[in-house]
């Protein structure tokens, strides 16, 4: 934006300058050339004048009456005066009086009737001079001017300009939810309401995000509460004389620690800053979630597969943002598909990409619901009843955008949603991704990519 304002505004100044510096020029040129003309007029009719009284009583001027020495005191600096006169014989008489001009000359003439004439000249590049003096003068005073308002220009640009780029960074904190930056006004009536505006949105919105972080520390604290009791009831179960009892009472004490991590992960999330990026194993991740589904798939005669392609790995900051995401798409699987579902892992641009893809063989997403289903309330309703609240598919790209990922329906009929997130590739299934980099090493050399993947 500086330098839209500046060039438009120095643009102008130029424009501005053209149109009075040419004109200007061209008067200041011809002002010099009339004033020198008026300057020898004048002086032709004093010489005039001092002819016509010594003219003779028949009106002709004796040849010895001319005065030449006065003559020369009325002439201008390297003038010439040629007299032009008939004589008491009535022989025209001529005669010179100042400096010899060799070259072009600018002359004026004036007649004396029957007394004869006069001719007044100076050199004409002494005229030049004078008139390339006045024109440079007027372009001097235009570029004089032109450099005046461009310096006027930066100053009012930066006036403008840099109030902006600040409140923009004010702004871009306050889209990262840091709400310690301190709003102050520019002096610029148009600025300061706009920073006002965005001081009472900060305001609001950290008393938002409090009153969130207050009724989240709450909610987590019954759930953990009455997770606590089932795991009281679970471990009572697992005491139990039936085999078959003490397995199942043994995998849910399982999904209740890992209800219980995750919770504390969210909670932990809602508290703190954004925590750095790391890897993880997407395919040991995909393994574990595929077993807590293979039993609602078995109980309606289905099969749930996953086939990873090497060992990807997937960069994040919290580790259960990917398997809520990925979970979400095998529950309407499960749901809302029929046949076969299947979980592909593979990579893209290298390795810098990891893809993740949830399929099945049901009847798909009808085409006219296909452009809202990512819409959060939004819910096909295929099963009257079943109190589907419509944020899966919303939280789910959310979670994903989160770590800078896409989430995309990519197959309507049947469906196939997938899923690319920013990740890295070893060489080796099962390396430990601690072994391939120096921990002290930089990101930059590491290859970790952060880039948000692009909209499709």
């Amino acid at each position: 934006m500086r330098r839209r304002l500046l060039t438009t505004m120095i643009g102008v100044l130029i424009a501005v300058g053209c149109l009075l510096g040419i004109p200007l020029s061209v008067v200041a040129w011809w002002w010099v050339a009339d004033n020198a003309h008026q300057d020898l007029d004048n002086r032709l009719k004093i010489i005039a004048d001092q002819l016509i009284r010594q003219e003779g009583a028949d009106g002709r001027i004796p040849r010895d009456s001319v005065n030449r020495e006065s003559f020369e005191l009325l002439l201008p600096p390297n003038g010439r005066l040629t007299i032009t006169y008939p004589d008491l014989e009535g022989t025209a008489q001529r005669l010179v009086v100042g400096a010899d001009i060799g070259g072009s000359r600018l002359s004026e003439s004036i007649g004396l009737g029957s007394a004869g004439m006069l001719t007044l000249s100076i050199p004409r590049d002494e005229v030049r001079d004078d008139q390339m003096t006045a024109t440079g003068i007027v372009l001097l005073v235009v570029l004089a001017s032109v450099i005046g308002g461009s310096v006027v220009a930066i100053v009012t640009a930066g006036r403008i300009v840099d109030p902006l780029t600040d409140l923009a960074d004010r702004a871009a904190t306050l889209g990262r939810a840091d709400f310690r930056t301190e709003w102050k006004m520019y002096g610029i009536a148009e600025l300061d309401r706009v920073s006002r505006a965005l001081a009472d949105a900060n305001t609001a919105q950290a008393l938002r995000i409090e009153r969130e972080r207050e009724i989240a520390g709450d909610a987590s604290h019954q759930l953990r509460s009455r997770l606590t009791a089932i795991q009281l009831r679970l471990e009572e179960l697992t005491l139990h004389e039936d085999p078959a009892v003490v397995t199942e009472a043994e995998a849910a004490l399982d999904q209740v620690e890992r209800l219980a991590t995750e919770l504390d992960e969210l909670v932990e999330a809602s508290r703190a800053d954004e925590p750095a990026p790391h890897f993880i194993d997407v395919g040991e991740m995909l393994t574990t979630l595929v077993e807590d589904f293979r039993h609602a798939f078995d109980a309606q005669g289905r099969e749930l597969t996953v086939e990873v392609d090497g060992a990807p790995q997937a960069l994040t900051s919290q580790s259960g943002r990917l398997r809520e995401a990925v979970s979400v798409l095998v529950d309407n699987a499960l749901q809302h598909g029929r046949g076969m579902c299947r979980i592909d892992v593979s990579t893209l641009q290298a390795g810098d990409l990891v893809r993740i893809t949830v399929a099945d063989e049901g009847e798909g997403v009808a085409d006219e619901i296909s452009a809202h289903i990512f819409r959060r309330g939004f819910s096909a309703g295929k099963r009257p009843g079943a109190g589907r609240s419509g944020v899966g598919l919303s939280l789910a790209r959310a979670l994903i955008e989160a770590d800078g990922g896409r989430l995309e329906l990519t197959v309507r009929r049947p469906p196939v949603f997938a899923i690319v997130v920013p990740a890295r590739y070893a060489s080796g299934y099962g390396e430990d991704p601690d072994e391939q980099e120096d921990p002290g090493q930089d990101d930059s050399d590491t290859g970790i990519t952060r880039d948000r993947v692009p909209h499709r």
